[in-house]
């Protein structure tokens, strides 16, 4: 998710948790943010991006973004492709993306239990983590038959109607759960008492029993189940979800048998971050 027009890169919730102190802000490298902002404009979807596009992702001058992607370039973290006057992002930018996911160590210790789950369900099976206000996977198993849904490694869903976000929501601690509503709350105008229903039925929901249900709230013909997990190797909050066209998946199916097999899964990797 990029910044709205004329956003600040502050003003955005970060993965850290708790606002930051005003020692943090004067530390703050407002350069380096603008920098990696132009990074994110670019999606799975929209690989190639001109300075105009950017611009308007990130809410950034024009100009600054000329003289950033240009830097960028430089870098080996774009590359400019001349025929077309716009960016792609370049093998130097892929491998800190690389990096990161081959040393998330929850990735390697879940993907035996999700496969296995996602060959049960006939459906897929994802990890993500928060990046603002999105979900984006880190790790997704797919069944070899049934319906697939379109997403992959990198895809991004929004946090405040899949089961994967909200479960993610209820698995926080209070105070960084009240910090993030407090934004969202921001962000969603009008709709925030909708949305504001769905996560508080969601928390409910994983305090009595672990997981928690989007009914073709996220996209009407999709249903799924998420549950948290807040890594105790201290490596940050995720959460996984189980989820497949509503024909496959009756809200029946999810609350009896997905649902309470997710949790286990889930426990058991949990564990077995823990060393058990």
């Amino acid at each position: 998710m990029t910044l709205y027009a004329g956003q600040d890169v502050r003003d955005m919730p970060a993965p850290a948790k708790g606002a930051r102190s005003a020692d943090a802000d004067r530390k703050f490298v407002t350069a380096l943010a603008r920098g990696l902002e132009v990074l994110r404009a670019f999606t799975s979807t929209d690989g190639l991006l001109g300075n105009g596009e950017i611009a308007e992702r990130t809410g950034l001058p024009k100009p600054t973004v000329s003289r950033l992607t240009y830097t960028l370039t430089n870098l080996g973290y774009l590359r400019h492709v001349e025929r077309l006057g716009k960016y792609q992002l370049a093998p130097a930018a892929l491998a800190l993306g690389y990096s990161a996911l081959a040393n998330m160590r929850i990735r390697q210790i879940a993907r035996g239990s999700m496969q296995a789950l996602a060959d049960y369900a006939g459906a897929s099976v994802a990890l993500g983590t928060r990046d603002r206000l999105d979900l984006i996977y880190v790790e997704h198993c797919r069944s070899k038959r049934g319906v697939m849904l379109r997403l992959d490694l990198g895809s991004r869903i929004p946090i405040a109607t899949t089961a994967m976000g909200r479960a993610l929501i209820a698995g926080l601690p209070e105070t960084e759960r009240d910090w993030l509503m407090g934004y969202m709350k921001r962000q969603e105008g009008k709709r925030w008492p909708r949305v504001r229903a769905g996560i508080e039925r969601a928390i409910g929901d994983v305090a009595a029993r672990g997981f928690t249900l989007s009914i073709g709230e996220w996209e009407r013909d999709i249903n799924a189940v998420g549950v948290p997990l807040i890594a105790p190797d201290g490596s940050g909050a995720f959460a996984f979800n189980c989820g497949a066209p509503a024909f496959q998946f009756t809200r029946e199916r999810l609350e009896s048998d997905i649902g309470p097999r997710l949790v286990n899964m889930v426990r058991n990797v949990e564990a077995d971050l823990n060393g058990r």
